[in-house]
């Protein structure tokens, strides 16, 4: 699953730089393909539905025992096979658990980019789950605690609206300055080189 190309990543990068040269604090984004595999989800339903195949044989049939038993076990390989494609897969996860692996995965990325160590606390993730359809915005305390309720969600909107609409690239753009925005009006640039800094764009293959 691809969403941007190479050409896209260095725009992405680009605009990561131009924002963090307007501030002290620090911007990540990650791309994932996924936050997780669902690989449980297939046999769940696989299993679920063909408990309920030998029923209607058992009180309506004579059909001899090793019968059913072989039509519930080809039931559960063919759905298997039907929901193992990814597609299927995803459309099969409730809602719920989609955001809850997207909010881990973004949790566990805002960790390990060391987000949580910058001074001042004002490090800002801006995380991207591709299968899940997802957009994540996780702001350390030292600039949540400065930017207006409902900020960040308006920002997830927006760009979850551009990727939808095909125009993911510019997307990216616009949440990065709105984001640099935030952490500018805060905190001023300091003695940094941006040139220094780290890649900021990080993209996460399956």
């Amino acid at each position: 699953m691809s969403l941007i190309s190479a050409n896209d990543e260095e725009r992405i990068s680009a605009a990561i730089t131009a924002a963090e040269r307007n501030t002290s604090g620090e911007i990540v984004a990650v791309v994932a393909d996924q936050s997780s595999r669902y690989q449980h989800i297939p046999f769940m339903w696989a299993a679920l539905l063909a408990l309920i195949i030998p029923w209607p044989f058992i009180h309506f049939t004579w059909m001899p025992v090793q019968i059913i038993f072989l039509i519930q076990l080809l039931v559960f390989l063919g759905l298997l096979a039907l929901a193992w494609h990814p597609r299927v897969r995803m459309s099969l996860v409730p809602k719920s658990i989609l955001n809850a692996n997207t909010r881990r995965r973004a949790s566990e990325q805002f960790l390990a980019q060391n987000l949580h160590t910058t001074e001042g606390r004002t490090g800002v993730l801006l995380f991207v789950s591709l299968a899940e359809k997802r957009v994540e915005i996780i702001a350390d305390s030292g600039i949540d605690a400065l930017v207006p309720k409902g900020t960040w969600q308006k920002i997830v909107d927006q760009l979850t609206a551009e990727i939808g609409a095909g125009r993911a690239v510019d997307g990216f753009e616009h949440a990065i300055k709105q984001i640099g925005d935030q952490l500018a009006a805060h905190f001023p640039p300091g003695d940094a080189d941006p040139n220094e800094l780290p890649d900021h764009l990080i993209v996460l293959r399956s």
